[in-house]
């Protein structure tokens, strides 16, 4: 190739490249969208998390929908109560007040508590026990399968197994959500930070048959509701569940659980 041929192929490079150049600088002035001052305040508030617990598409998802007051200032799980303070502060607002929360694991059936029906060899994640007899090993069709997907999934560390069941650290925990949406078995909620007493269990079978298969699984009974003076613990479903607004945290349906299954934070 001689001289001018390399001349003109830099030439022609040059000017495509000014072109391009000029095009997304065009490009970008046209279809820039805009963000508010108090829109990037909010952000800037925000942990950085991009948990996806508000609801949103992580932060700035989230701080968009503050800004144009489509979310309430505390909305973010991860930040709590400062980070609420900090951006009702910046939108001009009074942040309401919001109780802090962690996430509780419904069951107490580790692998000294429960029975099992068969020995499970395949892939450890529980949403794929769906596909197998009984929908896994343990004779509890309710209980924790133990294989930690909801570990997998926390940004925090906050949860591990522990003896075949999944434990929350509460010091951990900032309520994102991301395990309770992962659990198949809907064993994980979200709880008052200060509760007082949580029932541990969430089985849906009648007495008989949750004790065949676990030793520790409520029966139903109804004692607690009997000895709660404040109506806070009902049966549903033949298991208990506690009104956290109306718990005073007494204790009277601990001491008289059977199954012990009743516990405190």
């Amino acid at each position: 190739m001689n001289i001018v041929g390399i001349l003109t192929a830099t030439l022609v490079v040059g000017i495509v490249g000014i072109f391009i150049g000029l095009f997304l600088g065009v490009a970008g002035i046209r279809f820039r969208v805009e963000v508010s001052e108090k829109e990037e305040a909010v952000l800037s508030a925000l942990p950085g998390n991009n948990c996806g617990g508000c609801g949103y598409a992580g932060c700035s998802g989230l701080a968009a929908a503050i800004a144009k007051g489509e979310a309430p200032v505390n909305a973010c799980p991860v930040g709590g109560e400062p980070v609420g303070n900090k951006i009702a502060e910046i939108m001009g607002v009074e942040a309401q007040a919001g109780v802090k929360q962690v996430a509780f694991v419904h069951c107490k059936g580790d692998c000294e508590k429960a029975n099992t029906d068969y020995e499970y060899t395949g892939a450890e994640d529980c949403r794929m026990l769906g596909f197998v007899p009984n929908g896994g090993p343990k004779s509890c069709n309710n209980g924790c399968l133990g294989f930690g997907t909801c570990v997998k999934v926390c940004p925090f560390d906050a949860i591990h197994v522990v003896n075949g069941i999944a434990v929350v650290d509460k010091e951990k925990c900032k309520a994102c959500g991301k395990c309770i949406a992962v659990c198949p078995k809907q064993l994980i909620s979200l709880v008052p930070y200060d509760a007082k007493q949580i029932v541990a269990c969430q089985s849906a079978d009648k007495g008989p048959v949750t004790m065949k298969a676990c030793s520790v699984g409520c029966i139903g009974c109804g004692l607690c509701v009997k000895a709660c003076e404040h109506g806070a613990v009902k049966v549903e479903n033949f298991h208990a569940t506690i009104d956290h607004e109306k718990c005073v945290g007494c204790g009277a349906c601990q001491e008289k659980c059977p199954k012990k299954i009743i516990v405190g934070m």
